[in-house]
């Protein structure tokens, strides 16, 4: 069993990850994960299907660092935001000492001229190290639940 003060420092580490996206403070988010974290978009079809072909890939902290710094300076992209709606988090123990989370979300997407959207609705599949009361992802797999994904996707979901 998951004791409550654990599961509180969880519920605040999912909550302080959405955050740090949805107020573009996208530097931290790879600071979020282990050293060898993965994090991956995928669709709820391929994901049923074992399919290991998603729609993102990152392997490691610095693929993610990198994400980021590409999107800061390279990409092209019209300017918009994100903002999270979650639901509370399932939570089981795992092997290893490691937690598993799965949790419902909603991402809203809002323009730069003001337009907003429902941009992505799924799942969070996540493994979290949880070390002297310090949270990390293993591993974040967002699980959308539609096939048909708007090729906008710069941010992390």
């Amino acid at each position: 069993m998951i004791d409550g003060q654990a599961r509180q420092r969880i519920e605040d580490f999912l909550l302080d990850c959405a955050w740090a996206i949805d107020e573009d403070d996208l530097e931290a988010w790879p600071g979020f994960f282990a050293a060898d974290g993965r994090y991956r978009i995928t669709t709820r079809d391929n994901e049923e299907r074992g399919l290991p072909v998603g729609i993102m890939l990152c392997e490691g902290r610095g693929m993610m660092e990198d994400r980021v710094l590409a999107l800061r300076t390279a990409n092209i992209f019209e300017p918009h935001r994100y903002r999270h709606i979650l639901g509370r988090p399932r939570l089981r123990e795992a092997e290893d000492g490691l937690v598993r989370s799965d949790s419902s979300f909603i991402v809203m997407r809002t323009m730069q001229d003001g337009r907003m959207d429902l941009f992505a609705a799924g799942n969070y599949r996540d493994l979290l190290r949880v070390e002297d009361g310090r949270v990390l992802f293993q591993e974040r797999a967002a699980v959308l639940e539609s096939r048909r994904v708007d090729v906008l996707i710069v941010i992390p979901i």
